[in-house]
């Protein structure tokens, strides 16, 4: 399960801007994850409760924020949205498409006290 690894990632990180601001505790995290970035949303809320145990951030609400798939099309030259990789451009019907984001995952902002 790679969420546990990405939720640990996400506890230095935390636990980082935490040292670095005087922040005493985390209450909230929103979280990006694109469309094709191959998390499992309730896998990584599991991995959450376990990992952030003993952080300033245990406790704390997970937000997950969905993304897009985008790419642009070099049949219309138009950036679109898509459901699927390999799906055709919604605007034009073309098949030449270059996926351009929804491979991401980044912490967007986080609340404490």
């Amino acid at each position: 399960m790679h969420e546990m690894s990405l939720c640990e990632g996400m506890r230095e990180i935390l636990e980082a801007q935490a040292r670095a601001h005087g922040v005493a505790r985390i209450t909230r995290v929103r979280v990006e994850i694109g469309r094709f970035a191959g998390v499992e949303k309730r896998a990584l809320e599991f991995a959450w409760e376990v990992v952030m145990r003993g952080s300033r951030a245990e406790g704390a609400d997970l937000v997950m924020i969905d993304l897009p798939g985008r790419a642009t099309c070099f049949d219309c030259g138009h950036a679109v949205e898509i459901e699927e990789r390999l799906a055709p451009c919604p605007d034009c019907g073309g098949g030449r498409l270059m996926p351009t984001g929804g491979d991401e995952m980044r912490i967007k902002d986080l609340e404490a006290v």
